[in-house]
């Protein structure tokens, strides 16, 4: 019954918004190293409830999970926008290509040739670990941001809609922030923010890879507990694509029966996310030879 009500889900909702709520109302009475873990950890985990409730889940009526998904705690993501990307990410016939997957992190040849030495530099940091913990971030939302811009400055239908949506779901949020918990924005976008966004940005870091095989573009991460309650056990990200509709409490057990066989067909960091770093630090996932 529990999990058939999608209790797991609810509970994770419950802590996500709970600890939210707590740790922006005691700013005051952490030290900011500790503040920013725990912060950027509720931001993140937000971010993998959000992509829980795209794929449907909890079950029940679509308002009730949009609803729960929707509230824009890391701020600069509007969730239709997430939602419409995220889905054609998983729809596309060329996953991982940067011409047809809106969530590719890869570049085509063709735009590779076409980069001035420092955009290369700057491309490439973003497919190391440190990259994207430190840069990533500050990379990522500029250039979301830049192109929404354009969107907007074109009228691209239904965009102005999206946006003056999210701007009252921000006013919702900041109105708590600034003016109940009286957290200053600068800290608020330093401490929840940004390692919210570097938390997410490096499990996408080694989800998909170049292959000529469509079904080999996907990876595993096997992680700890931390990390796959972190992420929703998106890190068994093979079975995700292959089953989108399994809610992620359902993955593990998934996995538990298929690991020989994905293994020996798949890629599978089977060190963890702090092995992933150490490997990747300064030297990128990816082979531009590859492209």
């Amino acid at each position: 019954m529990w999990a058939r009500l999608h209790g797991p889900t609810w509970l994770v909702a419950l802590l996500t918004y709970g600890g939210w709520l707590a740790l922006t109302y005691a700013h005051r009475a952490l030290p900011l190293p500790i503040l920013a873990l725990l912060g950027g950890f509720v931001v993140a985990w937000h971010g993998s409830l959000q992509h829980e409730t795209i794929h449907g889940h909890p079950a029940g009526a679509k308002w009730l999970g949009r609803a729960l998904g929707a509230p824009p705690l890391a701020l600069w993501l509007p969730y239709e926008i997430y939602r419409d990307s995220h889905r054609r990410h998983h729809a596309t016939a060329h996953l991982t290509h940067p011409e047809h997957d809106p969530e590719s992190l890869l570049c085509s040849r063709a735009a590779w040739r076409r980069m001035t030495r420092w955009q290369r530099v700057l491309f490439l940091t973003q497919t190391t670990a440190l990259g994207r913990l430190v840069l990533g971030p500050f990379v990522t939302i500029g250039r979301f941001l830049a192109e929404e811009v354009v969107l907007l400055v074109r009228s691209e239908p239904g965009r102005r809609r999206i946006w003056a949506l999210h701007a009252v779901a921000i006013a919702w949020v900041l109105g708590w922030v600034l003016g109940v918990a009286g957290m200053p924005l600068w800290k608020y976008l330093l401490v929840f923010v940004y390692p919210g966004t570097a938390l997410t940005l490096l499990r996408s870091l080694a989800e998909h890879r170049v292959d000529a095989i469509r079904e080999r573009r996907t990876t595993v991460v096997e992680a700890g507990w931390l990390f796959r309650l972190l992420y929703l056990n998106n890190n068994f990200h093979v079975l995700h694509h292959r089953a989108p509709h399994v809610p992620w409490f359902e993955l593990p057990a998934m996995w538990r029966r298929e690991r020989t066989r994905i293994r020996s067909s798949h890629v599978v960091h089977s060190a963890g996310y702090l092995s992933l770093v150490r490997a990747h630090a300064v030297k990128p996932i990816i082979d531009i030879e590859n492209l």
